[in-house]
């Protein structure tokens, strides 16, 4: 693998720091945004906690439109721009209304990258460490994760700063990220089918693997001859469709953005106090950077099915374990210790593979709109979560929540074991081929 893959490839995953650091930053904001402004449970919910998610859930739906037409490049470059408008605006908002404006900025800038950086990374990637380099972007969003939840800790408990600089500070990232970014080279691949730029497409595929130039190239236009269809819905399709769906849609009833989003609330409600709570909730970023390390590991050796198998049984156990700690009333810190081992089977199972995997699904053609489909179900449930989750809590105990999680993931098990196929060392083009038609 050539230095400048991983250049590029670790270039580009800035923008998953970006989308972690983003997504968790605003749990230490909550309590204070919603005390400041005065606003009941049901509208912090909707346009506090989840405007961004929301952002997010239209970025996702339609950042395939930009990465087609304008390129892969260009879209990176513009959602470093909106992720430092939104941590600018956001820190000066003066009202709710204005807050949620900029959040949502932020969030089209996390729904975007959720699609055009897995499927940058996949077109430039060498089948043996593909799964490894479109995982960096998920290791990115955990460790920016990790150092939002230590930031909000240190600026919060150590420096008496507000919510303000929580969110602020994100503008450092997103400056440093728009500096690197703008010397990364387009996508090969969309060069050759949107551009018909054989020659700049040649030149970059050379500066990954001189040897492999000509087959690449060639495999490319016999997938482009096969898929002329660019409508994602037709039936040719409908296998990576329903794969990416339905892989998507369980990411999220693990419970893993209301685990992210509400973490001090979870640790309150389990007893701790909320200096505790916020300790244990940096705890969480540490343990899923630790085994998402690990992930990326064993990606490409163990395989994206088998991550899968281990993530999912690890759900089962921990969400039913809190589940009883809620019921019998068990201490806060045996909850933490249960939602850390949640934590560590979602980083080594889905947090590792769900963007590879919907990046390698789908024929070239179609690739960015198969994303958009998956990424979007994604988002719509966790916005769906956060938006629902203040007033859920009200509603329900925790032994409730965390038990209707897990009878969620008894049914991913079922379908990893039974549907999902493994995508581990093929090309983009032989998964096309193949994936499609429904063989493995």
């Amino acid at each position: 693998m050539s230095k400048s893959i991983a250049y590029w490839s670790i270039t580009v995953a800035i923008a998953g720091f970006l989308f972690g650091f983003d997504t968790a930053v605003i749990s230490g904001a909550d309590k204070p945004l919603q005390s400041l402004w005065q606003t009941d449970d049901l509208f912090h919910g909707l346009f506090v906690m989840s405007a961004a998610l929301w952002g997010t859930v239209f970025g996702a739906l339609f950042g395939n439109w930009p990465c087609e037409r304008y390129g892969r490049r260009k879209v990176l470059i513009g959602i470093g721009l909106l992720y430092l408008v939104s941590a600018i605006g956001s820190a000066l908002a003066p009202d709710p209304y204005s807050f949620s404006l900029c959040r949502l900025i932020g969030g089209l800038a996390v729904g975007t990258s959720s699609i055009v950086v897995p499927a940058y990374i996949s077109e430039i990637a060498p089948p043996a460490a593909r799964g490894r380099l479109v995982a960096i972007y998920q290791f990115q969003i955990v460790f920016g994760i990790l150092v939002a939840f230590f930031s909000n800790f240190l600026l919060s408990g150590f420096l008496s700063l507000g919510w303000r600089w929580m969110l602020g500070v994100e503008a450092i990232p997103a400056l440093i990220y728009l500096l690197l970014v703008v010397r990364v080279p387009e996508s090969p691949r969309w060069l050759l089918l949107h551009n018909d730029d054989e020659n700049e497409s040649r030149r970059i595929f050379r500066l990954i693997d001189p040897n492999t130039v000509d087959q690449t190239i060639n495999h490319i236009r016999l997938t482009q001859q096969r898929f002329t269809d660019d409508r994602l819905l037709q039936r040719i399709y409908l296998r990576p469709v329903l794969l990416a769906f339905f892989l998507a849609a369980f990411n999220q009833l693990s419970g893993i953005n209301f685990v992210i989003y509400f973490a001090p609330r979870i640790f309150e409600l389990a007893g701790l106090d909320n200096s505790s709570a916020l300790l244990s909730t940096a705890g969480i970023g540490l343990i899923n950077l630790a085994f998402t390390m690990l992930g990326i590991w064993l990606i490409d050796r163990a395989g994206r099915k088998t991550l899968l198998l281990m993530g999912s049984i690890g759900y089962i156990a921990s969400l039913a374990a809190i589940s009883w700690a809620f019921n019998v009333g068990a201490s806060g810190l045996l909850v933490v210790l249960f939602v850390f081992v949640f934590i560590a089977s979602h980083a080594i199972g889905q947090g590792a593979v769900i963007w590879v995997f919907i990046a390698e699904v789908f024929p070239n053609n179609v690739r960015t709109k198969g994303q958009s489909l998956g990424c979007g179900t994604h988002w719509v449930l966790a916005a769906l979560i956060t938006l629902l989750m203040p007033h859920l809590l009200s509603l329900y105990d925790g032994q409730t929540i965390f038990g209707f999680f897990a009878g969620m993931m008894i049914l991913q098990l079922l379908f990893v074991s039974f549907v999902l196929p493994e995508t581990k060392g093929k090309s983009l083009e032989s998964l096309a081929m193949t994936g499609v038609s429904g063989t493995d």
